[in-house]
């Protein structure tokens, strides 16, 4: 998500300027590759980079082919095999063995449904879209139908026109039938050999920090190094403040009573309850237990989550500990608030990737799930 945002501050930068650029995406990994389907890389026809399709290996060579296609003013696929010999020099930087398919599309700012004004659509609200990208392998010397649809909800974006109507009659279908929380690839041998990537894109992981205390500091840092959005919550006016927590994009300053209304909560929201004060947590718990949080994270030691859950579960209340996570986060060891920070943060992203923590030397096959 903080890619996306970056990628549109330059599309927006290259608009008001009059700055003709392109955007790289992968469609298609076979094999091993640092990057996956999804991840972009804004050109611009004077050769500046936003965000990345790989660890640095593909780059050059995609700004080539992009200032080509700006030029021309026609979409291109671009095909990078680093399992062959004489094709090295794209994967020499990180070893990789895969194959890479990129998707490169010429910007027209005049068109509502260029693929950068898809994606501002996508991530305007807090609920998650689809976003469909079609490509042929087979015919990837010919121009390509590139990224063309957004649905978000009961919304729709974009234009099929680039589709036959057998095409996008068979798309359609599939994109009413898409139950997947995931991104996914099909291939339409039978449509004119069309692959068609589609994209889930949730809405940016939100934090509600309780707690404005020097340990939580890191963690609001490393929350925006990753890219989400921090909701901070304290009762003291002197902590929680904007000079302390620069990147908190709303401060609620308050008694646990009085902030209880500003808690608003989703499925791509996760808690944080390190306010070191016991009572503060009890009424903010009984608030979060009410909703679907996928993660609630309680720093400080079993005996104290005991005492939580006890005190609410005497009020009547049913606490169901599966998404719960106390005390928070991963066993690495850590000391320090940054360390502690740190695997905290790396329990969240486990959470909400569905993900058991190993060490990757541990893992059987490869890094990344096949089909994508």
């Amino acid at each position: 998500m903080k890619e996306f945002k970056q990628i549109i501050q330059a599309y927006e930068v290259c608009k008001e300027e009059s700055i003709s650029a392109a955007l790289a995406t992968v469609v298609k990994v076979d094999g091993s590759a640092y990057r996956r389907p999804g991840a972009r890389m804004l050109v611009t026809q004077d050769g500046q980079l936003t965000g990345a399709i790989s660890g640095g290996c593909l780059e050059g060579d995609a700004l080539r082919k992009a200032q080509t296609v700006i030029f021309q003013q026609k979409s291109m696929l671009v095909t990078y095999d680093t399992t062959d010999e004489d094709d090295q020099k794209f994967g020499v930087g990180l070893g990789c063995n895969g194959i890479i398919h990129v998707l490169i599309e010429p910007l027209d700012f005049s068109n509502p449904s260029n693929p950068v004004e898809l994606i501002k659509e996508a991530i305007q609200e807090r609920e998650s879209s689809l976003l469909l990208t079609v490509f042929s392998i087979p015919r990837s010397k010919s121009e390509q139908i590139g990224t063309i649809f957004l649905k978000r909800g009961n919304q729709e974006f974009g234009n099929s026109g680039k589709l036959n109507p057998q095409q996008w009659l068979r798309i359609k279908h599939e994109i009413n039938g898409f139950q997947e929380n995931q991104s996914q690839i099909m291939e339409y041998e039978e449509l004119d050999q069309i692959s068609v990537f589609f994209e889930k894109i949730h809405p940016v992981t939100r934090v509600l920090l309780f707690g404005a205390g020097n340990d939580t500091r890191p963690v609001a840092q490393m929350a925006e190094l990753l890219g989400m959005e921090l909701f901070l919550f304290d009762g003291r006016k002197n902590q929680a403040t904007s000079a302390r927590f620069p990147s908190a994009q709303n401060i609620i300053v308050g008694s646990a009573e009085e902030v209880l209304p500003s808690i608003s909560t989703d499925s791509n929201t996760v808690a944080l309850l390190m306010t070191h004060n016991f009572e503060y947590e009890v009424i903010i718990l009984e608030k979060l237990l009410q909703s679907d949080l996928p993660y609630i994270g309680i720093l400080g030691p079993k005996k104290k989550t005991e005492k939580l859950v006890q005190r609410l579960e005497s009020k009547g209340l049913q606490v169901n500990m599966e998404n719960i996570y106390a005390p928070v986060g991963l066993e690495i060891g850590a000391e320090t608030s940054e360390e502690i920070a740190l695997s905290i943060m790396a329990e969240i992203k486990a959470v909400l990737n569905q993900k058991s923590p190993i060490f990757l030397r541990d893992k059987k096959g490869p890094i990344h799930e096949s089909g994508l």
